[in-house]
């Protein structure tokens, strides 16, 4: 008898080895020209992905994805949750419809009720942030009664919930969202033994301050050190900065023994002019360390929470050109649409990092320095132009007075000139207020003034 212990410890880390090994990705379907789910589940079987997260539960991925050892989280979207957190009949249907036709055929692994609703700017009083957490009691009530019992329920925050985040022992949730939702969220994960989903992208945080954060601290160089000065903690990185103020501010609210999962991480291979570090070498830089870190053979965890591990969602799979905001958006794919690999990466981390082909020189991790003004991309279609330029007139009377027949930008007389200064007023007056150069992909930057020599002078934006 005394073997079984011993038995049960051993068939223990093989399992905890085997979920360490398990690179997930964001397998996101926002683009026109990308391959069909079929293709997309061969080519993540080729390049040995071992989960799968989707912004849906799309009944032909998910079938395609039976039989498979492919585990997978599938989401419910914002839309659904006032619906089924009203009512538990409506939470019973949903997995009736999208979890039982599927499992356990198709490995499913998580429910993600929502998408970042708790977050920064939420209303506490809001019928859906009411809703999210009697939606995901309704969720589980319903997988327990049909006897699922290996899926966990959970929902996705980014790291805006997080009010102070350095040093991480310092860290706390926004006040109002601490006051009320994140009491209740956090009680049900800890009592259905879950984990609590973050977005943790130490491309924003370090390109928010790239003068004040080391680059090699961002991407695992491990040349450079930070102790925090509340716990004494050592850190070498900025992700497990990240993922340990999340966890000071959940104990901070009583709870001590709620593990984290990184639902998005990654780092855009291009990006906006203004958007430095934006590049391939980075990118690959980025997630190759990450996948070393996430699948070592002993689990690391982080320094708040060492040997645990952390099940890590790479975004993205694509480049997904139909996403809206800035261009980085468009570029965190690890494959080009085609299928083919933006830069080589082994998902296992069995590759040694010495065995990578060289990558090409990052030019772009300098923050860049001067004007901007807003275009028309070269490669719209004109027929698209007219509707976006009178959206942008009639945001006020100022954007486009100088386009008025008459005044210096009136002429030339053409949609793509007119469109192009309506983009760059508008950019250059409401930059400070969050505006993009984007228009719905119908806008670029560049460090070239449109105008030329002539009398009309395009806004422009300084940076």
């Amino acid at each position: 008898m005394a073997l079984l212990p011993l038995l049960f410890c051993s068939l223990l880390v093989v399992s905890l080895a085997e979920m360490s090994a398990k690179i997930g990705v964001n397998y996101g379907r926002e683009g026109d020209n990308l391959p069909s789910p079929y293709e997309s589940i061969q080519i993540m079987k080729s390049i040995k992905v071992g989960q799968i997260k989707l912004n849906d539960s799309n009944p032909e991925i998910l079938t395609l994805l039976s039989g498979t050892k492919i585990h997978v989280a599938v989401t419910v979207p914002n839309d659904d949750i006032i619906r089924i957190g009203s009512n538990d009949s409506m939470a019973e249907q949903w997995v009736r419809n999208n979890i039982l036709p599927h499992y356990p055929d198709t490995m499913i692994r998580f429910v993600l009720v929502g998408d970042r609703v708790v977050n920064s700017n939420m209303d506490v009083n809001g019928t859906m942030e009411q809703s999210l957490v009697p939606a995901m009691r309704g969720i589980k009530s319903a997988l327990t009664a049909h006897g699922v019992k290996n899926v966990k329920v959970s929902t996705t925050l980014g790291m805006d919930v997080v009010q102070t985040r350095f040093p991480p022992s310092n860290s706390t949730f926004h006040s109002d969202i601490s006051d009320s939702v994140m009491p209740k969220l956090l009680k049900f994960v800890n009592g259905t033994k879950s984990v609590v989903f973050v977005d943790v992208y130490p491309y924003f945080a370090w390109s928010a301050n790239p003068t004040n954060i080391s680059l090699d601290f961002a991407l695992f160089g491990g040349n450079i050190t930070h102790t925090d000065p509340g716990s004494g903690l050592v850190y070498t990185n900025i992700l497990d900065q990240m993922l340990d103020s999340v966890t000071f501010a959940i104990e901070k609210l009583g709870f001590r023994n709620i593990r984290l999962a990184i639902s998005r991480t990654g780092w855009p291979t291009a990006g906006d002019i203004d958007q430095a570090g934006a590049n391939i070498y980075n990118a690959a830089t980025y997630n190759r360390n990450l996948i070393r870190k996430m699948t070592s053979k002993q689990p690391l965890g982080t320094p708040k929470s060492p040997g645990l591990i952390i099940p890590t969602f790479i975004s993205s799979l694509y480049d997904e050109n139909r996403k809206i905001g800035p261009e980085t958006e468009r570029h965190w794919g690890m494959l080009h649409t085609n299928g083919t690999p933006v830069y080589e990466i082994d998902l296992t981390g069995n590759r040694k990092i010495s065995e990578y082909k060289p990558l090409p020189p990052a030019v772009n991790n300098v923050p860049y320095k001067g004007k901007l003004w807003c275009e028309v991309a070269p490669w719209v279609n004109e027929m698209s132009l007219p509707a976006a330029l009178s959206n942008v007139c009639s945001i006020d009377n100022e954007t486009c007075a100088a386009l008025a027949p008459g005044r210096d930008c009136y002429e030339p007389v053409s949609v793509v000139w007119h469109a192009s200064y309506a983009f760059s007023s508008y950019w250059a007056k409401f930059r400070s207020q969050g505006a993009i150069c984007s228009f719905n992909g119908l806008a670029r930057e560049t460090t070239v003034d449109p105008t030329g020599r002539g009398r009309c002078n395009f806004p422009s934006v300084t940076v």
